[in-house]
This record gives structure tokens, C-alpha cells and sequence, in this order.
């Protein structure tokens, strides 16, 4: 099978699942993906401009443009996608283009049943490779934003832990010192602290404004305004008492079931209220069970987190065993409050997934 014969069966499964085929354009504004994606896509766009000198890139993804075709069209509206074709991405070693295919389901408020949904379709996807039983794993950034935010972390300190997980580095990360370059950036790194990351962003926009600076070492004024933050909340401690609870959390695995015992009894020992994320884990858990899914065989993690910046909830990834890498080939989570981000007026329920076609056409 190629991968031009993949995103056609793919596509055809798909679309008679009631995701129909759209095909954003390949060119897409530039700001959308630098202030939205994870550094992983950001450091890898291959960025132009267009004659008045807007920013514009290759598509690097689809879930955006996906979701910037559904609000010109649909806005609120539930609405289901499928996709393939080229996305656009330096790459050492490899081409810099490269084929994915996917869907999106958007607009949908039972949240549980349409993650268990998304999931279920990936699995039905990779049927048609072939092979033996894929590896799944799990993760849920609602549980993790839930816990923190029931811990009563500030928010400086919140977004500086988050990225401390989603880096790998975990909690061992945060006793770190400021680094090279505090003692002279102290009073901005003042200024910004505890601000919220767009009123971060336009402070440091204006200061570069003022100095006449559009980029610096290539990097624009949002991801400067990312790294101060960063700078900024390695000022704010973590309590100790908020750190063991955020330790053992993170030291949770096994399967769905499992990882739900874990994290209740996590949260009656420290006292807090998680019931809302852990109602939707459960409820998510019982939809994949009704659509058949081998639960038990799904692995969870506190400490999987995708290199995203916009997943908000269930995240998930599917390996094949005979590679011997570990990359996933199909990816994908919930992203809640992307939509909103992009000009929705308020946050509207979003989840997808893509598959990577070159991983499984052209296995090592």
C-alpha cells in the first residue's frame, strides 16, 4: 500500500463515519501557528511572506487550519472533518514534506463519548495496515490542569509546571536557579510576573516596538514573551506540600481503570476535589469499553503530555511494536479552547487525530 492508497481507504472509512473530506490551503498565516503550537512545530515552519509582506508558512499541521475552516463556515456548529495530504515540517535527516492524514470533531458536547469515538476510529485506521496489536497510550492534561488548579498554584507557577511535564524534565526542573542573565533582566522579569501570557506578550511587544527590534536570535515577540514568563515564575516557589501531592500524581500509571482508583484515592488523602475530570475519565473509559476497546490493555501515564500548547484534555498515542523508535503513529487529544483562540466567542469542544502515513507505509 502507498500513502497516496492510505489516505484514500483511510479518508473512505472516515467519511462514512460522517467526517467529511476538506482540504485546507497549503499556505496559512504564520501568527496562528507561532502563537499557538509547541516549540517542537514553531523551531521547524518553513516560514514566507506574501507581496504586501504578511507572514505566511507551509501548512505544518491540519488540526488548525481545520479549525479556522470550521469558524469561517460553521462556527459553533457541530461539524466532523477528515483530511490528507502534505504537511510541511524541517525535518533532520528526512524530508521537509511529508503526507498525514486525520479528522476532527468539533462543536460536539458529549465530550466522553466523542474522545472514546476518535480513539476507536484511530484503532479502525490502522486495521487496514495490518500487523500486530498496536501499543496505546493514554493521557489526560484536564486531570493535571484540575490538580493544580485544586492545589491553588499561582498561575505563573501553574504554566512553568505544565511545561516542566510536557518537556520531560518533570518537578526536578523547577529548583533549578534563574540562570544566566536574571540579575540584569530583574526588573522586567518583575514587571511580567504573575501577568497572563497575552498582556506578557504585548508588554514585551511594546518594548521591542519602542526599540525598534521585530526578532531576536529569530524568535518572535511572542516566544520572548514565553521565555521572560518562564524566567519569571522560576521566581514564584512551589509549596512543598503542592509539590509531594504533584509528585505522587505524577508517579500514577497502568491501565484506565487503575489509573482512576490511583488518582481518587490521591485526591482524598490531600483533600481535594477532583471529581468533575475524574467523572469525565471514567465516562470516557465506559465509552470506549461499550465500543468494544480492550481497556485493560491501554497504558496511562500522569506523566504523558503531548508537545502541543493547545491540548487541554485527552490526549492519546498509538505505536507499532515492530519499530523500534518509540515515534506514534497516530497522535492525537482534546483541545478545547483552541477554537476560542482563533476568534470563537466562546470555547468550543474540539478533538482529533492524525496519522503518520511515512511511519506507517515506510516502517524501518
Amino acid at each position: 500500500m502507498t500513502e497516496t492508497d492510505a489516505i484514500v481507504a483511510l479518508i473512505a472509512l472516515f467519511e462514512r463515519e460522517g467526517y467529511a473530506r476538506i482540504e485546507p490551503p497549503v499556505l496559512q498565516p504564520a501568527d496562528v501557528f507561532i502563537d499557538l503550537s509547541g516549540e517542537d512545530i514553531r523551531r521547524r515552519m518553513f516560514v514566507t511572506q506574501d507581496a504586501a509582506g504578511a507572514e505566511l508558512c507551509l501548512r505544518p499541521e491540519y488540526t488548525i487550519p481545520v479549525c479556522l475552516h470550521h469558524l469561517h463556515r460553521h462556527g459553533a456548529q457541530p461539524s466532523g472533518y477528515s483530511y490528507g495530504g502534505p504537511v510541511f515540517r524541517m525535518r533532520p535527516g528526512e524530508s521537509g514534506e511529508f503526507l498525514q492524514a486525520g479528522l476532527e470533531s468539533i462543536g460536539r458536547k458529549d465530550v466522553s463519548a466523542v474522545d472514546a469515538e476518535i480513539l476507536a476510529l484511530a484503532l479502525d485506521g490502522l486495521k487496514q495496515f495490518g500487523g500486530p496489536a498496536p501499543v496505546v497510550k493514554l493521557g489526560d492534561m484536564g486531570l493535571l490542569h484540575a490538580l493544580i488548579d485544586a492545589l491553588g498554584i499561582a498561575p505563573a507557577a501553574k504554566r512553568r509546571v505544565i511545561r516542566a511535564i510536557v518537556s520531560g524534565q518533570g518537578l526536578v526542573s523547577l529548583s533549578e536557579p534563574d540562570g544566566p542573565g536574571a540579575e540584569e533582566h530583574a526588573g522586567l522579569l518583575a514587571a511580567i510576573e504573575g501577568q497572563a501570557p497575552q498582556a506578557a506578550k504585548a508588554f514585551v511587544e511594546d518594548i521591542l516596538s519602542i526599540a525598534g527590534i521585530a526578532r531576536v536570535g529569530g524568535r518572535s515577540a511572542g516566544e520572548i514573551a514565553e521565555r521572560f514568563l518562564a524566567r519569571a515564575s522560576n521566581r514564584t516557589g512551589l509549596p512543598d506540600e503542592a509539590r509531594q501531592v504533584l509528585e505522587r500524581y505524577l508517579t500514577i500509571a497502568g491501565d484506565p481503570d487503575q489509573a482512576a482508583h490511583a488518582v481518587r484515592t490521591l485526591a482524598r488523602d490531600s483533600g481535594l476535589d477532583l471529581d468533575g475530570a475524574l467523572g469525565l475519565f471514567e465516562a470516557r473509559t465506559g465509552f470506549m469499553a461499550a465500543r468494544g476497546l480492550d481497556v485493560s490493555a491501554f497504558s496511562f501515564a500522569a506523566t504523558f503530555a503531548r508537545n502541543l500548547d493547545y491540548y487541554t484534555g485527552f490526549i492519546f498515542e498509538v505505536q507499532d511494536p515492530r519499530r523500534g523508535d518509540g515515534k506514534p503513529v497516530v497522535g492525537g487529544g482534546r483541545y478545547d479552547h483552541l477554537l476560542e483562540h482563533l476568534g470563537a466567542d466562546a470555547p468550543i469542544p474540539a478533538v482529533g487525530c492524525s496519522f503518520w502515513l511515512d511511519r506507517l507505509v515506510g516502517r524501518p
